[in-house]
């Protein structure tokens, strides 16, 4: 029998914990409010199976190792107690003394909801307790990020979006930046908001990336509920929350998960397969049972108690592939004699199993940048099981073709037509993202070729290919302002650039682009299926022009049209898949947008005259670097 003041740990617990299926491990590890014996204080728990001694030290007991000493969970690896007078917000650690070579260490709480603000590294102790008034978008958020659903993400690093024009020009707190983010996203019509990671982490030049609190929010911009008002805040305005979840890699702080007890408890003992040369960070060993429950435990926290829509997975390839960044003989086979990384892959499985089992109205997302199949597939029929994954492949092509000199575009054609040939294989979100406008990348703006006027054409253009395409959307800040200068972490977006036309007009493009997307079916409804696009014509190489159709369940359909030269196109006769009158419900080249107002005067009847397959042709103008839109019914 266990003592009475340690029995909110039940042998189920534990055996669910061993066995890496519990799933629900912060309601039970790390610190929690409790009254035992009429005393009120706080229950402390932490796996250190390989510690001789474990003990909390804090603000309570003058950081004395040995003072508040905790006892094992028989053999569990779990150490807890409960040490009255602890009040919430009080600083503490757990001080793990070691048999393997005298080794003793102060680590913070791995299931620490809070922690003190970096450089410190204590852990907090703190009540999760909130008030939540999202309830009527908790009823129907399933929809709003399903496969038919028009979804489109705006991603964002909350430190740099917007700060303090005062110096010392500080990030806005959580509470600060709610309804300043709230107007900005209805303003411009996204349907969600991704925050880059929110989790503890000690170097804020990480973007978050290199985590040490899986349990905790960030203390840099307020406390647990400061974000819980955030979140509840956006989801009252009719907006989608999506966090990155990082369980690829963590980082290598002293207080942090590694080396925990004196062993290699939380990353892989062999270096070739535990540390990653790329990122200077440690890797889970997935296969070990508690790790996955660890794991498993943080995803599920984040939706139980943030209320999160969304998880998006970051460098999900590195985690599939054994030999992911490095060298011939600096990888470790599997059992079978490959390179794919087996405890990794059941582990993603298991994940999607227990989000979608006991949270079946959210989504969770891929970032896997390879060709690894059935990525967004059901597990049942041996797919990983996200919801959606993102195309970096569109990504990468669309961007190195719009970075060509137009006159040279004929010749790289394919570089826009081949993404239909996968376009079905998976659930694809079309991301341009952060990563692509870091470490001397540059901005979208500056990726476009030519000179000024064709960069906002071109961007403008590149940004409604996006839209038309299928799949859903997500733009990284600052891209929907024609941002001139790479992202930093350390200042805020150049919002004074909408002072300028040009770049307003951008703006006002993405937010009419988003409009289109949310009211348009066709551009939306049959996003993940086959039978939403058709090419038109994709074999004008010589005009650098492309040509499809995007189609509803219904009888809607939309003609999308590009010409990516600096060249007008006069009298453009193009197939459309039905009679009537055409209408132009988006022109790139709108002076509205900043452009020079080249269009076809509000739309085109059509001509019982076939073209490119189509039994009607409408005859057309096509700006230069610009794209139209035409909408018909059949």
């Amino acid at each position: 029998m266990l003592p009475t003041e340690l029995n909110w740990i039940t042998p189920n617990d534990l055996y669910l914990f061993n066995e890496g299926s519990h799933v629900r491990l912060y309601d039970k590890l790390g610190s929690h409010p409790a009254t035992v014996g009429g005393r009120e204080g706080y229950h402390f728990a932490v796996w250190a199976p390989n510690a001789d001694h474990v003990s909390v030290v804090g603000d309570f007991n003058g950081w004395r190792p040995g003072k508040n000493p905790l006892e094992r969970f028989e053999h569990s690896g779990v150490w807890g107690g409960f040490i009255p007078g602890v009040k919430s917000g009080t600083c503490y650690k757990y001080h793990i003394a070691s048999p393997h070579n005298g080794y003793k260490v102060d680590k913070c709480d791995p299931f620490a909801f809070t922690c003190e603000i970096a450089p410190k590294s204590a852990a907090v102790t703190w009540d999760l307790s909130y008030e939540w008034r999202d309830a009527d978008w908790m009823k129907s958020r399933g929809p709003k990020i399903a496969h038919d659903a028009p979804v489109s993400i705006y991603e964002m690093h909350l430190g740099s979006w917007m700060r303090s024009p005062e110096p010392p020009y500080h990030s806005l707190s959580y509470r600060e930046v709610a309804p300043r983010l709230a107007d900005y996203i209805k303003r411009t019509g996204f349907t969600h908001v991704e925050f880059l990671p929110l989790t503890e982490h000690p170097f804020f030049g990480s973007w978050g990336y290199q985590v040490t609190g899986y349990f905790a929010a960030t203390s840099r911009f307020g406390t647990p509920q400061d974000l819980m008002y955030l979140i509840d805040y956006l989801h009252q305005h009719g907006i989608g929350v999506i966090m990155d979840w990082v369980p690829s890699h963590f980082a290598t702080d002293e207080f942090g998960l590694g080396f925990f007890d004196g062993t290699h408890l939380f990353e892989h003992a062999e270096p070739k397969q535990g540390f990653h040369p790329e990122w200077g960070s440690y890797i889970f060993n997935y296969e070990r049972h508690e790790i996955r429950s660890f794991l498993l435990s943080s995803a599920l926290f984040w939706l139980d108690k943030y209320h999160i829509d969304g998880l998006r997975v970051d460098a999900v390839a590195s985690m599939l592939y054994l030999d992911y960044a490095r060298q011939d003989g600096d990888w470790v086979r599997n059992q079978y004699g490959g390179k794919e990384n087996i405890g990794a892959i059941d582990f993603l499985r298991r994940f999607n199993h227990e989000v979608y089992t006991h949270f079946p109205d959210v989504q969770t997302i891929a970032e896997e940048s390879t060709a690894w199949p059935m990525v967004s597939r059901p597990t049942y029929v041996g797919g990983l099981g996200f919801g959606y994954k993102w195309d970096m492949g569109w990504m990468h092509d669309t961007l190195r073709y719009c970075q060509r000199d137009p006159l040279f575009r004929k010749f790289h054609h394919n570089e826009l037509t081949f993404r239909q040939l996968y376009a079905n294989a998976e659930n694809y979100v079309l991301p341009l993202s952060h990563d692509e406008v870091v470490h001397g990348k540059g901005p979208l703006w500056d990726k476009m070729a030519g000179d000024e006027w064709q960069k906002f054409a071109g961007l403008r253009e590149m940004l409604a290919y996006q839209w038309g395409m299928t799949g859903k959307k997500l733009m990284f800040m600052g891209g929907e302002i024609a941002q001139r200068q790479e992202w930093r972490h350390d200042a805020s977006i150049d919002w004074h650039l909408l002072e300028h036309d040009s770049h307003r007009g951008v703006q006002r493009l993405v937010a009419d682009l988003n409009r289109l997307y949310r009211s348009e079916p066709a551009l939306h409804e049959l996003d993940t299926e086959p039978g939403g696009f058709d090419w038109i014509d994709c074999n004008d190489a010589a005009g650098s022009m492309y040509s499809f159709v995007r189609k509803a369940k219904g009888h809607d359909r939309i003609v999308c049209i590009f010409n990516f030269t600096p060249v007008v196109r006069n009298n453009y006769r193009i197939g459309v898949p039905g009679p009537g009158y055409w209408r132009e419900i988006l022109n790139t080249d709108a002076s509205y947008y900043g452009g020079s107002n080249v269009g076809n005067s509000g739309g085109t009847h059509a001509e019982f005259l076939s073209c490119h397959g189509q039994p009607y042709s409408v005859s057309i103008t096509i700006p230069p670097l610009g794209a139209v839109f035409l909408k018909g019914t059949i």
